[in-house]
């Protein structure tokens, strides 16, 4: 190949527009001592003759061992994860335990206290004979439409 080819080359190289073949040419053509290069080609061939060198030293280079790494290695790690999510699970029960009795304790205070207990039970029977008149009066309904059905039919004692 002649010199104005690998300027060429050279320079397309430089502007980062060469493929893989050309730069294959030029690692090539500056494998090999030229004793009458140009001096523009001068400054291209310590890098060239270094890529080449690297690209031998990938070939002959010895077969790397690929050790396999059992998942159980750091059984450590796995083991300190169940640990933390454990406790946490502990702590949760612990925290909502500790909420009932809390909330058992304050009824039980409500409940010693004797003019709070009286206030509660005149609630729920209040409550209770609301529920009950509601019924009395639907029930005193339900006797009139019986009275006004045996009327209709001529049943009247």
């Amino acid at each position: 190949m002649d010199y104005k080819e690998i300027t060429v080359l050279v320079e397309k190289y430089w502007e980062g527009e060469t493929t893989l073949e050309e730069e294959a040419v030029l690692r090539d053509f500056f494998s090999t001592p030229h004793p009458a290069l140009p001096e523009a080609l001068q400054e291209a061939a310590p890098l060239f003759g270094y890529f080449h060198r690297e690209a031998e030293k990938v070939w002959d280079a010895p077969p790397v061992k690929v050790v396999k790494l059992s998942p159980w290695r750091h059984w450590m790690k796995y083991a300190a994860v169940i640990m933390v999510a454990v406790g946490i699970g502990y702590a949760l029960k612990q925290h909502q335990q500790r909420e009932q009795q809390v909330l058992v304790a304050l009824q039980q205070q409500e409940m010693n206290d004797p003019q709070k207990a009286l206030d509660e039970t005149k609630k729920a029977l209040q409550l209770l004979a609301k529920n009950l008149h509601k019924g009395t009066s639907k029930m005193q309904q339900l006797s009139y439409f019986n009275e006004a059905t045996a009327v209709v039919e001529g049943k009247e004692d």
